[in-house]
């Protein structure tokens, strides 16, 4: 009987070649099992982004979108969320803007003779130097109160209007041409404050626009401007101004 010989030479080749083919098994295997944990974990991102889409919360909703588009980019998930993201982005920026510009009002209940004061206040978006002093805050007020009813009244922290009698005021709201409003300084020191008379008007300008801006004379000469990003206000803490 002849026996077969294996020559080493060709048994180290045969030996290598099944280890390499073990490896590329082990490797296709490797990378589907990381595929599929891929798709997994995107589509549990996905989900997220989509239950706060549909709850409007865009900020999350922009969170989770772009989290899946960063980690999990090659996915289903990632190539159905891609094109919704632009929109889920500039929602987010828009309810942040909101945010802010609601954020600006300050509203105020106190209890007083007769019920309930009622002031919904804003500062005017950069301070204004009124009489060579420096740039202070000038604020818009509107206030019901039980006793005095309904005002509307800007107030300075330093120097004075300049309104003997009664004077005018120039109001524009988003740019639009300015509109003159009768407005009077009531005679005390107690506050630095000038009245805008037709409050019922300037309440429904501040509630549909997005920037307010009044002119107003000053007891150090000439006009000054005061511009009030009134897109945020809450008409809800003013009851019945509408």
């Amino acid at each position: 009987m002849k026996r077969t010989l294996i020559v080493p030479a060709v048994l180290a080749s045969v030996l290598a070649l099944s280890a390499c083919g073990d490896r590329e098994a082990e490797q296709r295997a490797a990378a589907q099992a990381q595929a599929a944990a891929n798709e997994e974990s995107a589509n549990q991102l996905a989900g997220k982004f989509d239950a706060a889409q549909a709850s409007r919360d865009w900020e999350m909703a922009r969170i989770h979108g772009v989290a899946l588009l960063d980690q999990y980019p090659d996915t289903q998930a990632a190539t159905r969320i891609k094109p919704l993201l632009e929109e889920v982005k500039a929602n987010a920026e828009g309810a942040r803007e909101e945010r802010r510009l609601q954020a600006l009002w300050d509203y105020a209940q106190i209890a007083t003779d007769g019920g309930t004061q009622r002031t919904a206040a804003i500062h005017g978006k950069d301070p204004v130097d009124v009489d060579g002093s420096g740039a202070k805050p000038v604020q818009l007020i509107f206030r019901d109160h039980p006793k005095w009813k309904r005002s509307s009244y800007l107030v300075l922290q330093a120097s004075d209007f300049r309104c003997p009698g009664g004077c005018k005021v120039k109001v524009s709201a988003d740019g639009a041409p300015a509109r003159a409003m009768d407005a009077w300084r009531p005679d005390t020191d107690e506050a630095i404050a000038m009245f805008i008379t037709d409050q019922n008007a300037l309440w429904k300008l501040a509630g549909k626009t997005k920037v307010l801006e009044i002119e107003f004379p000053v007891k150090a000469g000439g006009t000054r401007k005061a511009v009030f990003e009134t897109g945020g206000l809450d008409d809800s803490q003013m009851p019945g101004w509408n």
